[in-house]
């Protein structure tokens, strides 16, 4: 039987990237996932109508959900929305492309062709391969990406070649203990991502991708991240699973909630 794949769009005031985005799936990658959702999680500019007016007209053969948070979850919350609902509806596996146009879904089709995802817990964009290509992302800030890339190998003991592209792809069956739920709700949610292929033997692999930066405005303050990051890295390495079980949100949220605003299936 043909896998259930479910396409998850984070969307957060991406008005002006949004419809390239969607742009991407028109086209073969329709005959290879099941449905696509885009998450908004509370954007202060016309994302939501926008992304709806373009699924109207691109009149996709496939289910297509715009969904809103109940509140501003951050990146780290929309993926839990996106996680419950993927196992809530017994999806196989799950799909994440950000909602500002950095990555491509066509990275990820030879392996959706070729059905070599199933011999993996997930598959992982990297930019930091060398085959993939970064268009516009400044030396300095790949420089310091190899950088962590290197601490969070020694701290993983495995391979890693990024902290956090915006297109990777999960099974559901390795998502069903819901262990995320208590990772953080930030842009920090992805490295504890990474701690639990260790903590849980997940199975991965790094894939090469294309990454571009054109006219994203990126929402992350690099001092505060970094320092973040080295501190989340050393604090796994010295207290490992315990590390990640604890609850690192800064809010408690019983329910991570949406509500479907608008459905191209009647």
């Amino acid at each position: 039987m043909k896998d259930k794949i479910l396409v998850f769009v984070p969307m957060y005031n991406c008005e002006k990237q949004i419809v390239r985005v969607l742009e991407q799936f028109n086209g073969i990658i329709q005959n290879y996932i099941t449905e696509i959702i885009v998450v908004n999680n509370r954007s202060t500019d016309n994302g939501e109508n926008v992304a709806i007016a373009k699924v109207k007209e691109m009149n996709m053969q496939i289910p297509v959900k715009i969904l809103r948070n109940r509140d501003n979850y951050g990146l780290g919350g929309s993926h839990k929305v996106a996680f419950n609902y993927a196992i809530a509806h017994k999806f196989d596996y799950i799909i994440v492309l950000h909602g500002d146009d950095q990555g491509s879904i066509n990275n990820l089709l030879p392996i959706i062709k070729k059905g070599s995802y199933k011999k993996r817990d997930c598959i992982l964009g990297g930019r930091f391969l060398k085959s993939s290509q970064l268009i516009g992302y400044s030396k300095f800030r790949t420089f310091g990406n190899k950088v962590f890339n290197v601490i969070f190998s020694l701290c993983l003991n495995q391979k890693i070649f990024d902290l956090g592209a915006g297109l990777n792809m999960y099974s559901t069956k390795m998502l069903s203990t819901k262990y995320y739920i208590h990772f953080p709700d930030n842009l920090t949610f992805n490295c504890y991502m990474l701690f639990a292929l260790d903590a849980y033997d997940q199975s991965y692999k790094f894939i090469p991708i294309t990454w571009k930066e054109e006219d994203q405005i990126s929402n992350v303050k690099i001092t505060r991240q970094a320092f973040q990051t080295f501190k989340m890295a050393i604090g796994y390495k010295i207290f490992g699973k315990r590390y990640m079980l604890k609850d690192k949100r800064e809010k408690k949220i019983k329910k991570y909630e949406s509500d479907i605003i608008y459905s191209n299936i009647r």
